[in-house]
């Protein structure tokens, strides 16, 4: 097995699969080393067992695949909602500079703002319905989305569109096959990494009222020291994040062949 250390030389498939997979085994190794060891209360770090025991148990009783489902449906319908709001703005704020002038310092100074302190602003307008909860994943990603994606579009050649101008199109034309098609895989990809963040606001949109969810059930185990169901959870969500990870990167290699030097690792 090759490995090198030369700045961004490509590793070989084999190399990156087997480096990767010898860190995952050395944590699994150092985390049954100590739980199992007893080097640590089982109250702070459960065994890997008690980590499974309650996998089946919970997979038993069906409430693991449920709050996979209501959180999944969660994320999605907030993450659309972003998508549909931020792309346009984005390409917007990104090519024209009224938009620019009217959007970037209301954008910047909302990005600073943390999603927590909207919370109870959220439950006052919405109630502590699904409604709330969609809100919140909302507001955490759509301002990030929308300055991503007018970072993307920005990126677009300035002779591709002066190349439009001179051709006579027109400016719906320039932003529909143009800056669009150009921005497309850069796009898809401000949307991969985004997707990823909406997954971190979950506990968070889950502090609102709710009775069912991954983010929920970490908190209520929290409550009686379960450790275990809150490893159980916290593995689940970031397994999920990798599974939609995988997906996008699929996609993005099918649909975009050409541009898969500018995916982010």
């Amino acid at each position: 097995m090759r490995i090198s250390l030369a700045f961004r030389e490509e590793l070989p498939q084999r190399s990156f699969t087997v480096i990767a997979g010898s860190v995952f085994f050395l944590l699994f190794a150092l985390w049954c080393g100590l739980s199992y060891g007893k080097w640590v209360s089982e109250v702070f770090l459960p065994t890997p067992t008690a980590v499974l025991r309650a996998l089946i148990e919970l997979a038993r009783e069906q409430v693991l695949l449920q709050d996979i489902g209501i959180s999944n449906f969660r994320i999605l319908v907030g993450f659309l909602l972003a998508v549909v709001i931020s792309i346009p703005l984005g390409m917007l704020v990104g090519n024209l500079k009224v938009f620019e002038a009217a959007l970037e310092p209301l954008i910047g100074f909302i990005r600073y703002m943390p999603v927590p302190a909207f919370i109870p602003l959220i439950m006052l307008y919405v109630g502590i319905g699904e409604e709330a909860k969609v809100l919140v994943i909302f507001i955490g990603v759509v301002v990030q989305m929308i300055i991503m994606v007018a970072d993307v579009t920005k990126q677009v050649s300035a002779d591709l569109l002066k190349a439009a101008l001179s051709l006579g199109a027109k400016p719906d034309e320039i932003f529909m096959k143009v800056i669009w098609k150009a921005s497309l895989p850069g796009i898809f990809d401000v949307l991969r990494v985004n997707l990823g963040w909406a997954w971190t606001y979950l506990v968070v949109a889950e502090l609102v009222a709710a009775n069912e969810g991954l983010g929920f059930r970490i908190l209520k185990a929290q409550r009686f020291l379960k450790t275990d169901i809150i490893f159980l959870y916290i593995f689940v969500i970031g397994l999920l994040g990798v599974i939609f990870d995988i997906l996008f990167k699929m996609l993005h290699k099918r649909l975009f062949p050409w541009a898969q030097e500018r995916l982010r690792g």
